[in-house]
């Protein structure tokens, strides 16, 4: 980043060279130096800046999955923007989960979340990503869906055969995605996290190194630990039907199962 910057200066350096003296010169340095990297560092993500401090997370479909992460990472100092096709049924469960949870839309959801989660029935994907994917653009997108075809129709199986994470970025274009909590039954979400002992490890799959490092940090917020496993290709390795699916290994299991190093 300090190489980027100081290349980005450089023609100024050398064109205040032919006037002033040299403490005006060294002045005017420190103002250029100091303006482009304020320039620079305003220009990278927030959600990447703000790692040590809680993230902004909207939540595209608060049921199951939805609802157990959400209780995890309130708890964990986040502040979140829940939603559902019918918000106003979430109140009751906003005002458990404490002032740092508020309800929305799923459209209040893109528009919030410096993180956003989709938990959603995976045949609703697609309308998601009409929807909302101009909101979410550029934006650490971590989804959950599993494609089922007694439920989701038959758009279920080319994503099955495709293979999950490459669908996914279809139709979610622009975001930056991972696959993430798809694996794990959602009853363990509730009763596994934080569990004394070795944890229970969750798949993770993308494409996008900062956005996967976010990923991470919020499965361990939640009280599990973390396997990245490779790019949105390998997510096919934890879909429906793999070895792994449906179960609530710990993480040296689950890198053992999938073949990846700690």
């Amino acid at each position: 980043m300090i190489a980027q910057i100081r290349s980005l200066f450089r023609p100024a350096l050398l064109s205040d060279r032919a006037f002033g003296s040299p403490t005006d010169r060294r002045r005017r340095r420190v103002l250029i130096f100091t303006a482009i990297a304020t320039a620079v560092l305003a220009a990278l993500p927030r959600v990447v800046l703000g790692a040590s401090d809680g993230f902004r997370i909207g939540i595209i479909g608060t049921g199951r999955i939805g609802g157990a992460l959400a209780a995890l990472w309130a708890k964990a100092g986040h502040e979140l923007l829940i939603s559902s096709r019918h918000p106003d049924d979430l109140k009751p469960l906003a005002a458990r989960l404490g002032s740092n949870v508020r309800v929305g839309t799923p459209r209040e959801a893109a528009a919030f979340g410096d993180v956003v989660l989709i938990a959603v029935p995976y045949g609703a994907l697609p309308q998601v990503g009409r929807d909302y994917a101009g909101l979410m653009a550029r934006k650490v997108v971590l989804e959950t869906g599993n494609p089922r075809p007694e439920r989701d129709g038959p758009m279920a199986t080319p994503a099955l055969n495709r293979g999950t994470g490459v669908a996914s970025a279809e139709y979610l274009p622009g975001v930056r995605l991972v696959r993430a909590f798809t694996s794990v039954p959602y009853l363990a979400l509730r009763s596994e996290a934080h569990r004394s002992g070795e944890r229970v490890g969750v798949p993770l799959a993308a494409d996008d190194r900062d956005a996967l490092a976010v990923a991470a940090r919020l499965v361990e917020d939640a009280g599990f630990e973390p396997v990245p496993v490779g790019g949105l290709a390998r997510a096919r390795d934890f879909d429906v039907g793999s070895p792994v699916f449906g179960r609530a290994l710990t993480a040296r299991e689950l890198r053992q199962a999938l073949g990846v190093a700690r």
